[in-house]
């Protein structure tokens, strides 16, 4: 086992012996061996492309392949076995397309990496056994640590940005164009590629990719559910039987709520599916009643105090209580031993059954709200007035404190970064690091509210068009507006979002709580240089800087 793709990772160098995150090593080892297998299914991917071949499975089981080795999805590592079979049969596919395509246009054979022809017999041992020719502690002995961080720094960045096709191809939003990208950077990884130089302009790439990919997401959402609008979200509970959904799929949650409406059972969100309640084509059920706890981190205790069942979608799932694993439930790439899954066919009856014997909440809570719902159409939509606002001189700065939370201390560094700003600063967050501050009032300038939450990860895409209106407006490159980003990190769809804001040449970034433990000296030393990418410091120090911008 060799696994440093999350910010919390083991000394700040890498879990060898069992995950921070409860992956133990052969989950991690076998996600290492799929990660290899997907990169021989784009070698070949990638070659028949360039005849205009293609192949929606071929396509979408890349997207899966990778969602289901980012930090927090799948742990069960009989389930990662059973994807690896089906990505062999998903390599014999895309072998024959190519295969006959060199038939066809009387092509030369040519020689494949490893990844691409690599056989094992299908038995579990065997495959486990294989897997240690693959774990990514191979290519640093290969390739060095830094040209190694570099290259899992692309392969991270596409596992977010894979994760962001994914719920956008669910809701029927896909492009070929991602696909060819996807599987020419495999290609190019399973080739060998090491020249430091074009793994750089590779990694920007991505970052390009993914800002295309995000747009798709948010278009997705968009067209299923309407624009998010500003709304108040009770954060306390509704006296009744109840369901708790955490994750990102929307549309996981849309069917839940088609499927509970007039039994009697409350929808909650928890964690990152809070932005749910902003949108109008899920907000008209009145069984979704509130939102309840906080980020994902905090789990374990809160699904212990909550009183029905549990649906996880996605990603961000923690190793359950005994106490609450009997009422806990899984559905999409998410999955943990011996919880019970939903497959896809989406058939919510064991979640509602369980809901219904579960005591649920005897009283009502003390009525406690915040406000959602601030995506770029809410926002752009009061723009005029946030314009006259800062040439008036009320609104000096916006900052934009965002990114994942996560258990390992120093993160507390946020809540005080943001409580300390001046009263004339406009607060833009996303994702759950808001969870440190999002409860706190922190009044308005002249009716636009302080805070203003966008959304989750997912929702990225509205802070950087956000910003770009901005630019726009004042008639100023991004980097000259009074804007200022002082992001957390903890997982892959964090790195891929960070290589956009780079790809948007975006610069004087503050990231936090550490640096990623991939991206090696050497390697930062050319970030830094080119994007003044820098580490958090003390909050008083970071913020004298940012004022002073």
């Amino acid at each position: 086992m060799f696994c440093y793709q999350c910010e919390q990772t083991a000394g700040g160098k890498g879990c060898t012996t069992f995950g921070v995150c409860g992956k133990d090593k052969e989950t991690s080892d076998l996600q290492d061996l799929l990660v290899s297998l997907t990169e021989g299914i784009s070698v070949y991917a990638s070659r028949y492309y360039k005849y205009g071949k293609k192949d929606v499975d071929v396509d979408r089981f890349v997207l899966k392949a990778l969602f289901t080795t980012v930090t927090n999805v799948n742990f069960d590592p009989k389930k990662v076995y059973e994807m690896i079979l089906n990505g062999f049969e998903i390599r014999e596919k895309a072998k024959k397309i190519y295969h006959d395509l060199v038939k066809e246009k009387n092509l030369k054979e040519e020689n494949l990496p490893e990844s691409a022809t690599f056989v094992v017999e299908k038995d579990y041992q065997e495959v486990l056994n294989e897997s240690q020719k693959f774990t990514f502690d191979k290519d640093i002995e290969r390739y060095g640590e830094d040209i190694a961080g570099l290259r899992h720094l692309i392969i991270y960045g596409l596992k977010g940005t894979a994760a962001y096709a994914d719920h956008a191809m669910i809701l029927g939003i896909e492009d070929d164009d991602v696909y060819k990208f996807f599987h020419n950077t495999l290609n190019q990884l399973a080739e060998g590629e090491k020249d430091k130089n074009r793994l750089i302009e590779l990694a920007l790439k991505v970052g390009e990719i993914n800002f295309k990919v995000m747009e798709m997401l948010d278009r997705a959402n968009t067209s299923a559910y309407g624009n998010p609008v500003p709304t108040k979200v009770r954060v306390t509970p509704v006296k009744g039987k109840s369901i708790l959904v955490s994750g990102h799929d929307l549309k996981d949650l849309y069917l839940l709520l088609k499927q509970t409406e007039g039994k009697g059972i409350n929808i909650y969100t928890h964690g990152e599916m809070l932005p749910a309640h902003g949108y109008p084509e899920l907000k008209k059920f009145k069984h979704l009643v509130g939102n309840y706890g906080s980020a994902w981190q905090n789990q374990r205790e809160e699904f212990d105090q909550f009183k029905g069942a549990i649906l996880m979608t996605t990603n961000c799932i923690q190793k359950p209580k005994e106490t609450y694993k009997s009422r806990i439930f899984t559905t999409g790439l998410v999955q943990w031993p011996d919880v019970v899954h939903i497959d896809d066919e989406k058939d919510f009856t064991p979640l509602i059954k369980s809901a219904l014997e579960n005591e649920g909440f005897e009283n009502d809570g003390e009525e406690k709200y915040i406000t959602v719902g601030f995506g770029h159409n809410a926002v752009l939509g009061v723009a005029g007035k946030v314009i006259e606002l800062v040439k008036e001189g009320k609104i000096k700065k916006f900052v934009l404190i965002g990114g994942c939370d996560g258990a390992k201390p120093g993160r507390n560094y946020y809540t005080d970064f943001a409580t300390k700003l001046p009263k004339d600063t406009i607060i833009l967050t996303l994702a759950c690091g808001k969870y440190r501050f999002n409860k706190i009032d922190f009044g308005d300038i002249d009716g636009i509210p302080r805070l203003l939450d966008i959304g989750q990860c997912n929702d990225a895409y509205s802070a950087i068009k956000i910003a770009l209106a901005l630019s726009e407006a004042f008639n100023l490159p991004v980097n000259e507006l009074p804007l200022s980003l002082v992001l957390s990190w903890y997982e892959q769809k964090a790195v891929c979002i960070l290589l956009t804001l780079l790809y948007l040449g975006i610069k004087n970034i503050k990231l936090g709580p550490t640096m990623p433990a991939f991206v090696k000296p050497n390697i930062y030393q050319v970030i830094r240089e080119n994007f003044n990418l820098v580490p958090i410091k003390s909050v008083e120090e970071d913020m004298r800087e940012i004022l002073n911008q």
